[in-house]
């Protein structure tokens, strides 16, 4: 799924429809439910979507994809826990979008990477009020776990937040990606209207046809 970020930005290959960042990085395992395809193939991969959600500037998101070549096996553990992470964020919003119980063992996963998030946080001021900045140091053995940081303290902000009751996920059986459901009526089905939306319509609308067919009319 491709789209245009606010502010008129490049189209990114990663949709960013979610709302929260973390939304977005669960949605990075597209077409989940039916043929799962995974865009996060490389660290590079995962240092463009940290670009392209903001959780880099396109300046470090660029310095991560120059370094990566000349550390390529903590470029690949980086990508790994990337994907270990997702995962278990996915078990958790996905039982609280289906009002299950939150299983425990990923729940604690969740917090183990909000807590090493947490170790490298600091307030900073901002036009008036603060805002997290994370420091991009880390240990020599895993000089790219900066890029997952943000990622799991938006997840932290959003799991504690009243806005968690509006998570949802896609109402289109093939997609089901995860957002917040900031509409008025909080109301809405769809990842993105203009695509899984008037699909569905489009589906209902032959369906009807058929039927009308069907039956002689």
């Amino acid at each position: 799924m491709e789209s245009t970020t606010a502010g008129g930005r490049r189209t990114s290959r990663f949709g960013l429809l979610g709302g929260p960042v973390c939304l977005d990085f669960l949605n990075t395992l597209d077409d989940r439910p039916t043929q799962p395809k995974e865009l996060l193939r490389t660290f590079i991969d995962l240092a463009r979507f940290a670009g392209d959600s903001g959780v880099l500037t396109p300046a470090q998101a660029n310095r991560f994809i120059e370094r990566s070549p000349l550390f390529p096996s903590e470029a690949a553990a980086a990508l790994h826990t990337a994907r270990e992470m997702r995962e278990a964020m996915f078990v958790v919003f996905s039982a609280i979008v289906k009002k299950q119980p939150v299983p425990k063992i990923a729940l604690a996963q969740v917090n183990g990477y909000i807590q090493e998030a947490a170790q490298h946080a600091n307030l900073a001021p901002q036009n008036g009020s603060f805002v997290w900045e994370f420091d991009r140091f880390s240990s020599p053995e895993r000089p790219f776990d900066p890029v997952l940081w943000p990622i799991a303290r938006s997840a932290a902000d959003l799991l504690a937040s009243d806005q968690l009751r509006f998570v949802r996920t896609c109402e289109s059986q093939t997609c089901q990606w995860f957002f917040l459901d900031t509409s008025k009526s909080h109301r809405r089905q769809w990842c993105d209207m203009s695509k899984c939306g008037n699909r569905a319509k489009a589906r209902r609308f032959y369906a009807r046809q058929k039927k009308r067919g069907d039956h002689g009319e």
